[in-house]
């Protein structure tokens, strides 16, 4: 590769992170949420606790047993093939 490929995929991956950064930082505000090093908010959004367990971040298939998407899907061909 070009010294210059290099350099725009380099700007690419920077700008994708600002922008990032900038979004959640965004929502943070409107939360009322104090940031204090928004450089780790790239990989980790705001609103995410981190915790299994807690409802707004966990799974609704494994909180409240619903089918998935696919599971869906799934169960509604069958209906089809059995008729």
């Amino acid at each position: 590769m070009s010294k210059q490929d290099d350099k725009d995929k380099r700007t690419t991956r920077l700008h994708a992170d600002d922008t990032a950064i900038r979004k959640q930082v965004k929502i943070a505000r409107a939360h009322g949420i104090e940031i204090k090093e928004p450089h780790k908010l790239v990989k980790h959004h705001v609103l995410d606790c981190g915790n299994p367990k807690c409802i707004m971040c966990a799974s609704p298939r494994k909180i409240y047993k619903e089918p998935t998407m696919q599971e869906k899907s799934f169960e509604q061909t069958k209906t089809w093939a059995d008729e």
